[in-house]
């Protein structure tokens, strides 16, 4: 009874009382700012109540049309033995075993879920969804352009699973295909922008303008702590900035770029280019009077522009930030697309996000690796200036693919193509009375009228959004996309709405659209050669293309080679069923600042996903706002301070956080503005609570939250997390719960039902998106009621949801749209309504059951670190190899030998140092399992070897590893061992079946040494 009532006060505190199908929809038909708020899809789920459940409460369920059947690994008999082998004879005894009794679910996770649908009703369920948005020819701009992109690259590497469900490049060995085209999108940022060096991807344009406003402040030393933002930037990236500003301790000003004053008085000025309204300004002498005060100038800028407009780079611009997404990738609603950062080569070693950089490997040949991963946030936790945990690389790939295949002299005739609509659109509109504000342009064009509303409303019936920039202003922006038919439909509204109603002047109007245009609308044309290298000049031809791409992925292990048993990452199956409606026009075609009753599917769509996660959640309110983890961390972060400021208690700024949480929790709270207190962990992993209990008492007064990750990064359940919360609570904190192993609670217990007061949600782990080589991201959060009203909003659509949802405690943006990365959002939409409500306890029963089986196969071999209460694992565990480096080895190299063997490592030397940390995720097979079980024992006995020095220390199967193709058929080899145990360790790995690394093992001391972070010359490979 008492357990109950402690349950059900947990749930109170979070839901108002207990949930059950009425009060749920009722309760989540509370308005927020920046989220369509929680509604349940009463379609939805009365279609699905009809269904029957294919579960069992002990077994996952085997109906042939149930989805669980192919999502989840183990069935049948392999089932059964694998839960014999862990000593338990049904799933629920297993997790019964291994999650604390004080926390197990009661239920109410799942009843906002619905039952499950197979793939085909889940289909069509959702294409009826996508079919209420309404895809109008969007010239609304404001840095999101409609464009095309090239079907080979849409086939083969946006729709491509060897390359979207790829793991971050940090095994370099097995990854060099995707660092190859992350290398080309460096070189071809740089190139276009005019610097010196580029990173390979950040989030999105407004954050990366927050990262370039950290920079400008980290090279003052914080001795400046105002940022000047010209008031001609986008109003999302202003806002981006802003947020960051106010709670880093920045003075953000925004003001006419023409009134900047004493330039010594800033550490960066920011400035749009072409500026938001569409002017092309000539910025050299500002350029001037900013390095004369000895400040930072950023330009936040158009790729597609800069083809035919002067670059930055050439004027004087110290830092350089931006969007590639007119560069192949669909408008998405907001999202994902690749942002980038390039500066000046005195920054590169400051610059945050990723860097691809060419080294040699162990033969000798130029290699490609990400260069100073020092910079990880993992490892540098509260002293990281920046946490992009999540970059864009998928959608980085693709902007480069693209760039590629049109070369640069292609990229120049799509920017004339669209600058020269734009000027014929500024002739038609001459003729119909409308003069454009900005006398230069690339192309967007800004008008004053006083028919504003008519001409826009004129346009939308026309098929034509237009955007209203304020009050009796509104702006044209074309892309690559726009057809004849388009500018003459865009003519016959500027005439019917600015009242023309004479058909011989709206003739001449139209006859100057159809005229050929030539020459630019600026003075400061480009000159200058960009992206000369070969790579952006040979692949023109589609037959081209296709081989180059099947090249460059036949170098990479993602999931379809074999198991990524990545701990803390959860790379499970991105099933194509999930994956189909991504590319939906519905989904894809759609600008995130269309007016909202042309998006009433993706609302719908995202309040469904949205009720379900707060469901599984136990919370009350939810924004897919953040756009990666670590945004998540930082915005619930947010959400916390400005609920203590709102109590006037702005002065709680310490953030606990346990050794045992997730390495980006310390630099979110650092560019939250809290300060880190660490708490040690005791001899089995646990928070040593006595150490949490001294901590609160000494800052008490100024605890702001505790961080923790549950189960732990260690991969456990800790018992004690209850007394951990309430600690925290009765001292005035909020606890703040990373989400980054919730595929061990979906349906077991909820961070709501536990205690926590907010929560991000990673949706590229848990919920079924793809990685994509290192992004997309969603990092969407949850919150409990009264931290609501302080979920992100957002500056262009106040309201992104039905009815009046105004905040007005928003904590500010952390994004450039509303919803972040929307257009992957019908990815974990598919993913929940396909499993349905038991398919989400059956989840997490069976990554635990994957876990538990691998570890107990491997324990009489490998020392397993802190098992749980009751002497199992959660969904992942660590594996100790210490001893290694008694014997001139180490994790690493097991890491590089598994290559050999077909795997990708797991993950290496964190959150303990000298460990492999493995997650095999629900998705795997036992025969998969068993796999990854065989050659970790046949790599533990190539281990004893050495230990008992029957083979040499310094020359053997595990300092080499791993082995190419061209080592083993060289015709010297001077090894000690043969060439068939380097390559062919195993009888079950055959020629078949063999993955061929295709570089030996990567120096990266050398390449951080000799840094080349572009597509490097025959010169500079003789490194």
């Amino acid at each position: 009874m008492c357990f109950t009532s402690a349950i059900q006060k947990n749930i109170d505190r979070h839901t108002c009382g207990q949930v059950n199908s009425t009060t749920f929809h009722s309760l989540f038909s509370v308005r927020t700012n920046s989220l369509f708020m929680l509604r349940l899809h009463k379609r939805s789920v009365l279609a699905a109540a009809r269904r029957v459940r294919h579960f069992s409460t002990g077994m996952p369920g085997t109906a042939i049309d149930s989805f669980a059947k192919r999502h989840l690994g183990p069935t049948g008999k392999d089932l059964e033995e694998m839960l014999k082998v862990v000593g338990f004879k049904t799933l629920d005894d297993l997790a019964g075993s291994v999650v604390p009794v004080n926390i197990r679910s009661v239920g109410a996770e799942l009843r906002g879920v619905p039952p499950p649908a197979t793939e085909s009703e889940a289909l069509i369920e959702l294409k009826a969804i996508a079919g209420k948005n309404k895809v109008l020819r969007s010239f609304i701009g404001q840095g999101y352009s409609g464009t095309k992109t090239p079907s080979v690259i849409m086939r083969q590497m946006l729709e491509n699973p060897g390359w979207y469900t790829a793991y971050t490049p940090y095994q370099a060995e097995i990854s060099q295909g995707r660092l190859e085209m992350l290398l080309n999108f460096q070189t071809m940022v740089a190139s276009i922008t005019g610097m010196d060096i580029s990173n390979c991807s950040l989030l999105d344009e407004g954050s990366s303008a927050a990262e370039a406003m950290n920079m400008c402040h980290a090279v003052s030393r914080g001795k400046r702590g105002k940022f000047f933002v010209s008031s001609d930037c986008h109003p999302q990236t202003i806002a981006c900035v802003q947020t960051r500003g106010d709670h880093m301790g920045v003075q953000v000003v925004v003001g006419d770029i023409n009134a900047l004053g004493n330039p010594e008085e800033y550490s960066g000025v920011l400035v749009q280019y072409p500026t938001t309204f569409g002017d092309v300004q000539d910025y050299r002498q500002l350029a001037n009077t900013v390095h004369d005060g000895k400040a930072k100038l950023v330009v936040a800028t158009d790729l597609l522009a800069c083809t035919v407009a002067t670059p930055p780079g050439e004027w004087g611009a110290d830092i350089v930030i931006g969007s590639s997404q007119r560069f192949g990738v669909p408008m998405f609603f907001g999202g994902p697309h690749a942002a980038y950062m390039a500066v000046q080569d005195s920054l590169k070693r400051m610059m945050p996000g990723r860097l691809i950089g060419v080294s040699v490997d162990s033969q000798g040949n130029p290699a490609l690796r990400m260069a100073l991963q020092t910079r990880e946030q993992f490892i540098r936790r509260e002293k990281a200036t920046s946490n992009i945990c999540t970059a864009q690389a998928l959608l980085a790939n693709v902007a480069a693919a693209y760039g590629i295949y049109h070369g640069p002299e292609g990229l120049k005739d799509i920017a004339r193509s669209v600058h020269h609509a734009t000027k014929a659109v500024s002739s038609a509109a001459k003729v119909l009375g409308l003069d454009h504000d900005n006398p230069t342009y690339f192309d967007t064009l800004t008008f004053t009228s006083e028919h504003t509303d008519a001409i826009i409303a004129t346009a939308v019936d026309n098929g034509i959004n237009l955007r209203k920039v304020s009050p009796g202003r509104f702006g044209v922006a074309l892309d690559e996309t726009v057809r004849s038919q388009d500018l003459e439909r865009l003519v016959q509204a500027l005439a019917a709405g600015n009242g023309v109603k004479d058909p011989a002047v709206i003739a001449k109007a139209l006859e100057a659209v159809k005229t050929p245009q030539e020459g630019f609308a600026f003075e400061n044309s480009r000159s200058s050669v960009f992206m000369p290298h070969p790579i952006f000049n040979k692949y023109h031809s589609e037959t081209q293309m296709l081989r180059y791409l099947a090249t460059l992925e036949r170098r990479d292990v993602s999931l379809r080679e074999s198991m990524i048993p990545l701990g803390s990452c959860t790379m499970k199956l991105n099933a194509a069923s999930e994956m189909i409606p991504v590319s939906w026009p519905e989904f894809a075609e759609m600008h995130p600042f269309c007016p909202e009753n042309q998006a009433t599917g993706y609302h719908e769509m995202i309040g469904g996903l949205h009720s379900w996660l707060a469901s599984l959640t136990g919370f009350a309110a939810m924004s897919s706002q953040p756009n990666s983890g670590a945004t998540g961390e930082y915005a619930g972060l947010l959400c916390i301070k400005d609920f203590h400021t709102s109590n006037g208690q702005a002065n709680r700024n310490i953030c606990l956080i346990p050794n045992s949480a997730h390495g980006t929790n310390p630099a979110s709270a650092v560019m939250a503005g809290m300060s880190v207190v660490g708490i040690q962990s005791d001899a089995e992993g646990n928070v040593d609570v006595e150490d949490l209990k001294k901590k609160i008492a000494k800052h008490s007064d100024n605890l702001a939250a505790l961080m923790i990750t549950y189960p732990s990064t260690y991969g456990k359940f800790e018992t004690a997390i209850k007394e951990i919360i309430d600690l925290v609570h009765d001292n005035g904190g909020q606890v703040y719960m990373d989400g980054a192993n919730m595929n061990a609670q979906l349906g077991l217990t909820s961070p709501g039902l536990i205690g926590a007061d907010v929560c991000h949600l990673n949706l590229h782990k848990t919920f079924a998106i793809p990685h994509g080589g290192g992004g997309p991201g969603v990092g969407t959060i949850g919150v409990a009621k009264h931290l609501a009203p302080f979920l992100p909003g957002h500056v262009v659509l106040p309201q992104s949801g039905e009815g009046d949802n105004t905040r007005v405690k928003a904590s500010g943006q952390v994004a450039s749209s509303p919803f972040g990365s929307a257009g992957v959002l019908p990815i974990p939409w598919m993913f929940i309504r396909m499993m349905g409500n038991q398919g989400m306890i059956d989840t997490s029963r069976t990554a635990i059951l994957n876990a538990n089986y691998i570890a107990k196969k491997i324990e009489h071999k490998y020392k397993i670190l802190y098992r749980g209460h009751n002497g199992q694992c959660a969904h992942e565990f660590i594996m100790d190899l210490h001893y290694l480096s008694k014997h001139g080895l180490s994790e690493s190299d097991v890491a590089k030998r598994l290559a050999d063997y077909g795997f990708h490592a797991p993950t290496m030397s964190w959150p303990v140092h000298h460990t492999l940390m493995i997650e095999p995720t629900e998705s795997e097979s036992k025969e998969e399992c068993d796999r990854l079980v065989e050659a970790l024992l046949s790599i533990h006995e190539e281990i004893q070897e050495v230990v008992d020095g029957k083979v040499d220390p310094k020359d053997n199967v595990l300092v080499n590893s791993p082995h190419t193709a061209e080592m083993v058929t060289a015709e010297i080899w001077n090894h000690p061992y043969s060439r068939k145990k380097a390559a062919f360790p195993l009888a079950s790995i055959t020629n078949a079946s063999k993955f061929w690394p295709s570089v030996g093992r990567v120096d990266n001391v050398a390449g951080d040494r000799n840094l080349i972070c572009s597509c490097p010359t025959v010169e500079e490979l003789e490194i």
